[in-house]
This record gives structure tokens, sequence and C-alpha cells, in this order.
């Protein structure tokens, strides 16, 4: 096959790499808005109060945002590999290339990527995403890639979850995404019913609704470990294999459920042992202040030396003096 304008004439170009992933920025973007837009009201808390107010916002908005984020990310179960393979179908071209598998809860992404990016007068920088989701048909994307003829490297590697591969690990990772995206939006709302709890100082449900929150949280982790742990094929390139373990997103889902943990004993705990000081931390601890203020409202009393010479006989008072007329 000749070359056409330094490119293979019968294969598309690579997708354009976007240099993030857009829907967690805009995730991040909108809990970061709400995040600027409560510290403005910051200055009018005073005391202590403050700092205990801002703890609780960084918290919360913390704990939903992840909840809400690893639903759409695409790094639950990631692996690189460098090696030398060959670039496409039916040409004997060799490139030396980083290659990476990338596991979400919707799908599969496997990025090539050259070393350097530019080899063989072509730019070897591609992403590919195989999605899973409901509505999504895996084994059709698959066959769209080998019609546009992808990258040989990124096709045996998405070849691996295909419904035909012996492999058998498509029906386990597509059935666990799904479990672990419901427990993970049902998370999300027992975070939003705490919030709410915690708005009408019902203290105490706050902290078991953020029990429920973790729990939901480990289960959803556990889902995704039975997934991961079934026996997979080799993905081979010569004499190296590509490796998977778990990714950014599944620690960071480990880390919410941790402090949820953490947070709903700590509530559950103070209310039993110290409600004074659990008050104190939610700015409910207003009694002391109420009585100074009412004690300074108060007229004062009156010293026993003022009352002794106030106080007259009653005999004296009765006594009237009489003239002669």
């Amino acid at each position: 096959m000749t070359l056409w304008n330094g490119s293979y004439p019968f294969y598309p170009g690579a997708n354009a790499c976007f240099p993030f992933d857009t829907t967690r920025a805009v995730i991040v973007t909108i809990f970061l808005s709400m995040l600027a837009t409560s510290i403005i009201i910051l200055p009018g808390i005073r005391g202590r109060g403050r700092l205990f107010w801002f703890l609780r916002l960084v918290l919360g908005l913390f704990m939903g945002a992840v909840i809400l984020t690893v639903q759409f990310t695409r790094d639950w179960e990631t692996g690189w590999v460098q090696a030398n393979t060959s670039y496409k179908s039916f040409s004997p071209a060799q490139v030396n290339a980083d290659i990476g598998l990338h596991i979400g809860l919707a799908g599969v992404n496997v990025t090539l990527r050259g070393n350097p990016v530019r080899q063989i007068n072509e730019t070897i920088d591609y992403n590919e995403h195989f999605p899973w989701n409901f509505g999504a048909d895996y084994d059709h994307s698959y066959s769209q890639g080998l019609q546009k003829g992808r990258p040989s490297p990124i096709l045996l590697v998405a070849e691996k979850f295909t419904l035909q591969s012996p492999c058998a690990v498509h029906r386990q990772y597509r059935i666990a995404g799904h479990y672990v995206s419901l427990t993970l939006w049902l998370a999300f709302c027992t975070w939003l019913v705490s919030i709410l709890l915690f708005s009408m100082s019902i203290l105490l449900y706050g902290g078991h609704m953020l029990l429920l929150t973790a729990t939901l949280i480990f289960f959803s982790l556990i889902f995704f470990s039975t997934a991961r742990n079934t026996l997979k094929c080799p993905i081979q390139f010569g004499s190296v294999s590509l490796r998977t373990d778990y990714g950014e997103s599944f620690w960071l889902t480990l880390g919410a459920g941790l402090l949820c943990l953490l947070l709903g004993l700590g509530v559950v705990i103070l209310n039993s042992v110290r409600p004074e000081k659990l008050k104190l931390i939610f700015s409910l601890d207003k009694s002391s202040k109420e009585e100074m203020w009412d004690k300074s409202c108060l007229p004062a009393e009156p010293s026993c030396s003022a009352q002794d010479e106030l106080m007259v006989p009653l005999g004296e008072l009765c006594h009237v003096t009489a003239t002669k007329l």
C-alpha cells in the first residue's frame, strides 16, 4: 500500500484527543461555583461558628462532587504498557508506543500514544471509546472500528471485551457497571437527604443518612471488585503483557466512603456522649448567649443597704403628730 500525503489513503485520521474529561470539568466547575457562592456569606458568621460552617460546607460538597463525578469517569481500572507493535493491518510498519486500557462504568477506553508521537510520517495519538451502557452496542462499536481501520493495538485490546471473545469478561464488567452506577445514584440521593437534615438541625438522622451513604458506596466498590477479580485473558504485545490495576476513580470513591463513615459515626457518637459539643459544631449552642442577653436586659436589683434604707416601720408610717388649735 502506498502513502498519500504522508498517510495511508484508506484510513481516516486519528480522533482529536481533548486534553481533559469535559464531563468531569463541568461537574467540578458547578461544585466550585457553589463553594464560591457560599463563601460570600462567610464574613456574616461570627466567632468559631465561621470555621465549623466552612468545614461542613467543604466536606459536604467534596463528598457530593466525588459521588457524582465517578459516575462518568473512565478510569476505575487502568493499565499501561510500552511495546513495539504493528501499527495497522496489512502493513509491515512497526511503531514504539504506549498502549493504555481504561475501564469505566459505561465502557472501555483504549489509548495509543507513540514514542515519539510522530512516527512513519503520521501522528500516533489515539483515544477510542467502546461503550456498553444502556442503549449502546459494544460489538457494533467494535465493528465500526474495524471498518474505519483503527490501529491494530486498539482493536486487539477492544476485542478482548466483545461478546464473542473467549475471555468472557464483557458480561461481568457490563453488569457490574450497571449495579455500581445504581448504588452510586442511591448514595447521591442519601447524601442530599443528609444535607437537608443537617440544615434542618436534625443531627442524629443526618448522621444515620451519612452511614447509609457510606454503606452504599462500599457496596458499589464490592460490585466492581467482583468483576475485576474474574479470570481474564492476557493481552500480549510481543514479549510484554498489558496488566491493569485499580484506577483513580476507585480510590477516590473509597476515600469518599471512608469520609462518610467517619463523619456519620462521629455525629452519632457525639449525639450520645457529648450532645453539647455536637450542637457547638453545628452552631446550635445558643442557650448561654440568650441567657446572657436576658440578664443584660433585666433592671439591676437594688442592694441590701438600699433596701434597708427604703424599709420604714409600719408604726412610724401610722404615727401622726397633732397640734393644738
